[in-house]
């Protein structure tokens, strides 16, 4: 009987190990490794610099609607009560100014800013072969500073009829906390594919961009960055919503970057060697 005993208590817990072993590797399974270390900073990165000088052209856009220029920007998609713009034409070239003030204040879209936008046009703002130079005076998103030059330049109408426009960058980005200086040098194409029609109602716009940029990162890695499928914006919406890039960083195997399904959400994937990680847009 005792030996009995012992046989069935030996059965039980070899039975026992099984199923512990099993329950453990399915875990295993159902839970992918981490990503490459900096493979997420690297893209959420990238993305911080896309979203800010992205951005920048919204605000002036939106500060030159309309027959005259809106001295208190209200009534506009993503400002706040107390940005105040301010344009001089009598400059030879005139010289529009975005003042955020010099504490932080928050705009409609959630972000905080200080500091001034400051935009130079060569001829009238809308016309096409404007060229506008974007500097920065103490201009902060978040406490992240950003640096620089932008230089947009108006190329009026493509084959499809759509307004469109050529980005050139040089500039960087002192992340907030002392987390580190991102540069982004970059040459990109933004092109108007709805709204036209209704140049001073933005909810309705649509925009795409192609293009590449390089530089270095926060954790100072070189990086080489390039459009695949078109970067989908819409007025609405504060973040990029469809398309596809590639980051190649140093040391890091590459890192795609799918910006989602047209949704409007701070949500992306990057797939590094096949496997894919959710981030979170900045």
């Amino acid at each position: 009987m005792k030996s009995s005993k012992i046989v069935f208590a030996l059965i039980a817990v070899t039975l026992l190990i099984m199923f512990t072993a099993g329950c453990k590797k399915k875990s295993e399974d159902t839970n992918p490794p981490a990503p490459p270390a900096n493979s997420t900073k690297s893209a959420t990165d990238n993305a911080l610099a896309e979203n800010l000088y992205n951005n920048v052209k919204n605000w002036s856009d939106q500060a030159m609607a309309g027959s005259k220029l809106k001295n208190v920007m209200t009534d506009t998609v993503f400002q706040g009560t107390c940005v105040l713009a301010t344009l001089d034409t009598v400059a030879s070239n005139n010289i529009l100014k975005i003042n955020f003030g010099t504490t932080n204040c928050q705009c409609m879209d959630g972000k905080y800013r200080r500091g001034k936008i400051i935009c130079t046009f060569t001829s009238p703002y809308w016309l096409a072969g404007t060229m506008i130079a974007y500097t920065f005076e103490n201009y902060f998103v978040d406490d992240n500073q950003v640096l620089g030059t932008m230089i947009v330049t108006n190329m009026g109408l493509n084959s499809s009829n759509h307004p469109w426009w050529e980005f050139s960058e040089n500039s960087s980005i002192v992340k907030a906390n002392n987390e580190g200086t991102i540069t982004w040098i970059s040459t990109r194409q933004l092109e108007m594919t709805e709204g036209y029609a209704t140049p001073f109602v933005w909810w309705d716009d649509v925009y795409q961009m192609i293009g590449e940029a390089h530089g270095v990162n926060s954790t100072g890695a070189a990086y080489l960055y390039n459009i695949t499928t078109p970067l989908k914006k819409n007025g609405n919406c504060q973040w990029i919503v469809s398309g596809v890039v590639t980051l190649q960083v140093t040391g890091l195997p590459l890192i795609t970057m799918d910006y989602g399904d047209g949704t409007c959400n701070n949500n992306a994937n990057i797939i590094i060697n096949g496997q894919t990680y959710p981030i979170i847009l900045p």
